[in-house]
């Protein structure tokens, strides 16, 4: 039977788990329903670490945000943003810069749904329910919203998304699509679920989300690479997630990161 509550849309099937809403789960959230939570528990036990990854994930997040603020940034692209929760970009980015805009894309419901109540008086922030594996779509939405000059750097975040987008999807030309659309100067910032780091525990992770509609592929350190083909990566290069230019006392295990974080320039 389907859950209902006040911002769930309208036809939504709540039985069905979905990828942003168990993000949501694990970080702690409360948009998500009892098939995201049961395979959420799922999702814990083939890997007890994965609360901490959400968590360090989400901290890579605004570090990304924040370096390319830094590096002159002020207008960014957040594909496949999932469920609003605390630190969104564009209160890292309008801490930083009232005047800085983002465009949020994401296709889930929910997250779609959920965002669209938080954006609501915020001229300068706007989600455009999208697949992001649909570069031409994508882009053509994201223009039609007013919020971004492409003859400006962008920032583009692929962050713990694109381990949901199957190889024969093609990630290197779904990127090189979003590369081509901004100028030199704009960056990239991506992270996703590895096998090289806890194997096992990333087999069990695969298995456990067959059973959902958001199968997971992880990538090796060369294919995460070979997706940033026409960006310059910059220091520290593609690292497990609390390596990624961290800040203060740094004492979460890189070994159990489970993922590999990177950000590369345009040149």
């Amino acid at each position: 039977m389907s859950e209902q509550v006040s911002w769930v849309p309208e036809g939504l099937d709540t039985g069905m788990p979905s990828a942003a809403r168990l993000y949501d789960y694990l970080l702690g959230g409360g948009h998500n329903f009892a098939a995201d939570r049961m395979l959420g528990e799922k999702f814990l036990r083939a890997q007890p670490n994965a609360r901490t990854i959400a968590r360090l994930n989400r901290a890579f997040l605004r570090r990304a945000v924040l370096f390319m603020m830094d590096n002159g940034i002020r207008q960014f692209l957040d594909l496949g943003s999932g469920i609003p929760t605390v630190g969104n970009v564009h209160e890292i980015a309008q801490k930083a810069d009232p005047e800085a805009r983002v465009v949020y894309v994401d296709f889930e419901e929910v997250a779609v749904a959920h965002s669209q109540l938080i954006l609501e008086g915020d001229p300068r922030a706007e989600i455009v329910q999208e697949d992001m594996t649909k570069p031409d779509a994508v882009l053509k939405a994201a223009r039609e919203t007013g919020l971004l000059d492409f003859t400006q750097p962008v920032g583009v975040l692929t962050v713990g998304v694109f381990h949901f987008v199957p190889p024969e999807a093609d990630p290197s030309a779904i990127l090189a699509a979003y590369r081509d659309a901004v100028p030199r100067g704009s960056y990239l910032a991506f992270s996703q679920f590895t096998q090289d780091l806890q194997p096992e525990e990333m087999a069990g992770i695969v298995e456990v989300m067959k059973k959902s509609q958001n199968p997971m592929f992880p990538r090796t350190m060369s294919e995460v690479e070979g997706l940033f083909g026409g960006f310059e990566l910059v220091e520290p290069g593609i690292v497990p997630l609390p390596l990624w230019r961290p800040e203060g006392t740094n004492t979460d295990d890189p070994d159990k990161a489970g993922i590999y974080a990177a950000v590369g320039r345009k040149v």
